[in-house]
């Protein structure tokens, strides 16, 4: 189990385990939140405390909600929008790993997906070559 707080302390997020892989995109929400997300079932993450969110409005069907500290801004985690939730279930929501230092997540594989070039459909390239956590590189 990992508990994870954002910058000011006041939002909380417990996972049960840690994640099977870290992806830092480079797509515009993704890097301007300063997200690098770890996946996770629902039922795995716990979230305390005073939190908004924010959809993006330069897609017509977003299909995340970012989440973030109402006091310092950090983003804390992600949830599916209902039309992803229709479309493919609600399987999977987005924790914010960068909130843990990488001594925490030693061994886990940091990947690079090239959000900035997917269309939305397939699978993601890759910008840069993935390296592992707590490893020098």
């Amino acid at each position: 189990m990992m508990t994870l707080q954002c910058l000011c302390g006041a939002v909380e997020v417990t996972i049960a385990q840690k994640p099977e892989f870290v992806n830092a995109c480079n797509c515009d929400m993704c890097r301007k939140s300063g997200a690098r997300w770890g996946y996770f079932d629902p039922s795995q993450v716990t979230i305390t405390g005073p939190g908004k969110s924010y959809r993006r409005g330069d897609k017509p069907v977003p299909s995340s909600e970012i989440h973030f500290c109402t006091t310092c801004g950090a983003t804390t985690h992600f949830l599916l929008t209902e039309a992803s939730v229709a479309k493919f279930g609600d399987t999977m929501m987005g924790v914010n790993m960068a909130l843990a230092s990488e001594n925490e997540l030693a061994g886990i594989e940091l990947r690079y997906p090239d959000g900035k070039s997917w269309s939305g459909e397939g699978t993601f390239g890759y910008y840069r070559e993935n390296r592992v956590l707590g490893t020098e590189g």
